[in-house]
């Protein structure tokens, strides 16, 4: 199955350069379809450019809190430079504790399609 989703510049270009190897999202109704071997359109939201992806996982969570203490924030969209200050409180810009209480999250590992 194909799913379309946007991603800010910086981090668009951190899957698209290999860095980045997990997209944190809200585990809503639209992420609750995804399944390993989907395929994701990742669509950069100024640029307009897109990337295609594999998922080759699903890693769910209650909270971004859990997800934070279980999974490889380097490989999740931070840096060595920023890796100290990371924190779930990050992600609050994007999802509220309560989006975060009724759906779950999902660090979705995926793989560069390299057509």
């Amino acid at each position: 199955m194909k799913h379309n989703m946007n991603l800010n510049p910086a981090p668009f270009e951190m899957i698209k350069s290999g860095e980045k190897t997990i997209e944190l999202r809200l585990y809503d109704e639209k992420r609750r379809l995804l399944k390993v071997g989907d395929e994701i359109i990742f669509t950069n939201n100024v640029t307009s450019e897109e990337m295609s992806v594999n998922v080759t996982g699903l890693h769910i969570f209650n909270s971004f809190d859990e997800l934070y203490c279980a999974l490889p924030l380097l490989k999740c969209g931070y840096t060595d430079k920023d890796i100290e200050s990371a924190s779930a409180a990050d992600m609050e810009s994007y999802y509220t504790k309560e989006e975060q209480m009724k759906y779950g999250v999902v660090g979705i590992e995926i793989s560069r399609n390299l057509k």
